[in-house]
């Protein structure tokens, strides 16, 4: 059976800006796990093979959802470019940890057109780079995830702010802009980003909420990254009580996908990422946490 989708699906976000969403399952009117995607830092719902990702995970008995945050710069309009730029000078972490929850509420309410098609108590989630920080969080605090899957995920988010002269530069001008290397555009970072980060410090330690985790986490991450050093994944292995690790050999940040991605393949490093996610996420997670969790003599 193909899989149907349903794109851009415009959600009310909690910050005055729409959570776009899409959701790509097999329309057979039988419950099936919850998969929730969280693109990283600079990205987007429909960058790369998210999509592909996505056909995938769903064609496998799966109820797929990936969405944009809603300050990541895109808009409903322009879903693909960063046309909003005050939007993502706005951006901090808790709007993001806030988007995510709408996106959870969003599917288990009663009314949800869909409700048919999932199962309430099976709520999975996978991050990319940044939006991998962004899981944990979001897993440690809410009850309701069952499974974990991190992407050449981050493992601390202090830090990625600038320090000493420069940090004191950004204050006093109040923004500092960074290159997208893709399209050439300088995005800002508003100093409120730093201000809301200190602020809720304790909230966003990926390291303490890691610890937390009471699921199963899988933690791929690509040999050859140098956008996030691989000794991330190994802080994230760590610290997690029941994780797995997927060290994938010669593989960047992206697992060597780039945007747009026209080809019908992909990557045989994306391919094995996706096949040993869909391998746990189908693994009860008892067995997972009987396999991978910490013992009491630990």
């Amino acid at each position: 059976m193909e899989v149907s989708k349903k794109e851009n699906i415009v959600i009310e976000g909690k910050h005055n800006k729409p959570i776009v969403a899409d959701i790509i399952f097999k329309d057979d009117g039988k419950p099936k796990p919850v998969v929730i995607f969280c693109h990283g830092y600079k990205g987007f719902k429909d960058w790369g093979a998210w999509d592909k990702m996505g056909e995938q995970i769903a064609s496998e008995g799966f109820f797929f959802v990936k969405f944009n945050f809603s300050h990541n710069g895109t808009n409903p309009e322009n879903l693909t470019e960063f046309m909003d730029i005050e939007a993502f000078g706005d951006n901090n972490y808790v709007i993001e940890l806030d988007d995510l929850q709408k996106v959870i509420d969003w599917i288990l309410l009663p009314s949800f057109n869909f409700s048919k098609q999932i199962k309430p108590d099976n709520i999975n989630l996978i991050g990319h780079s940044r939006g991998g920080g962004i899981v944990v969080l979001k897993a440690a605090e809410d009850k309701r995830i069952t499974k974990l899957i991190t992407l050449a995920s981050v493992s601390d988010f202090s830090s990625r702010f600038p320090e000493g002269k420069n940090l004191e530069k950004w204050e006093k001008k109040g923004v500092r802009y960074i290159k997208n290397t893709r399209t050439g555009q300088q995005l800002p970072h508003h100093y409120q980003f730093y201000k809301n980060f200190k602020e809720n410090k304790e909230r966003l330690n990926i390291k303490k909420a890691a610890k937390k985790l009471e699921i199963p986490h899988l933690i791929a991450h690509g040999s050859s990254d140098t956008s996030v050093s691989i000794g991330e994944a190994g802080n994230l292995f760590e610290w997690s009580p029941a994780p797995k690790l997927l060290l994938v050999e010669n593989a960047d940040h992206v697992f060597g996908i780039e945007h747009p991605w026209e080809k019908d393949e992909l990557t045989k490093e994306f391919k094995h990422v996706i096949k040993k996610s869909l391998d746990f996420l189908k693994t009860d997670s008892k067995t997972l946490w009987d396999e991978y969790g910490e013992s009491d003599d630990d």
